[in-house]
């Protein structure tokens, strides 16, 4: 999976604006352009369908408040602090990069939109990811770095990104979706990442639906049903796997087509029966 790590002037002034204030100053410099300059900052805040759309070519209508931001000393600095975790993130990136492109190819398997990441200051705390239905995909990036554990924040943008992905207006049967993104990369990917088993790792309120999911989950995986309980032990997530029959066209299956097969089947997947634990 290969992304671009990009400072823009647009997102990162845009932002800077209409997220949680920073600083002192970023307060004060809101409250006199939203004295001085209302109508303008108005027109400002709806930008950013516009910005996310196209970015690298975007040209506001008005682009008052744009400048009057470039020329302040807190967005040089601020501007230089964004380039700086740009860097730091995608050391990051790069550290993890064969583990992401096994959660791809191995857990995910499907193609993913080429992304851009628009990086604004850590301190934002936002992970914002352009609805446009594009060929290319921007994700607004600002999420601060955990110095003991940096590779929470890379499990975070894979898991919105992941929720982008396999998105869908469909409301029923949500827990299934999101049950599924647990395991893939709250489960799965970060066990990959840590070395070691992280699951039922999530939502709490999901962790009984993934223990109904798991057995269909390996199947997915590609784990032959004389390894199972390999996995039962290495995850905490034991099952009598003599009743489950193995459904050997899961291994082939997308996430995609995964959260659609468990969904038709759930009444089959989801036992209301007691099913005997070893």
């Amino acid at each position: 999976m290969d992304v671009k790590f990009v400072v823009n002037d647009y997102v990162l002034i845009w932002n800077l604006l209409f997220q949680a204030s920073i600083s002192e100053s970023i307060y004060q410099l809101k409250q006199k352009l939203w004295v001085n300059y209302k109508e303008e900052y108005n027109n400002t805040y709806r930008d950013k369908s516009a910005i996310l759309k196209d970015p690298k070519n975007f040209i506001p209508n008005d682009d008052t408040i744009y400048n009057i931001v470039l020329e302040t000393k807190d967005y040089i600095s601020l501007k230089r602090a964004a380039e700086k975790y740009r860097l730091t993130l995608m050391k990051l990136w790069d550290s993890n990069k064969k583990k992401i492109e096994r959660l791809v190819k191995r857990v995910l398997k499907m193609d993913l939109k080429q992304y851009t990441f628009l990086i604004v200051n850590e301190e934002l705390n936002v992970i914002d990811i352009s609805d446009h239905d594009q060929e290319d995909g921007y994700i607004i990036v600002g999420e601060k770095i955990d110095k003991k554990n940096p590779q929470k924040t890379i499990i975070k943008i894979i898991l919105e990104l992941v929720k982008h992905e396999v998105r869908n207006k469909e409301t029923k049967n949500i827990d299934i979706r999101k049950a599924l993104i647990d395991l893939a990369v709250l489960n799965e990917f970060a066990t990959d990442i840590y070395g070691r088993s992280c699951y039922i790792s999530g939502d709490p309120s999901r962790n009984q639906l993934i223990r109904h999911l798991y057995p269909y989950w390996l199947m997915y995986l590609g784990v032959p049903k004389d390894e199972f309980e390999t996995f039962m032990s290495r995850d905490k997530i034991p099952f009598n796997k003599e009743q489950y029959a193995y459904e050997k066209e899961l291994k082939k299956m997308s996430l995609s087509e995964m959260i659609d097969f468990c969904i038709r089947n759930s009444k089959y997947i989801i036992r209301t029966e007691k099913v005997e634990i070893i």
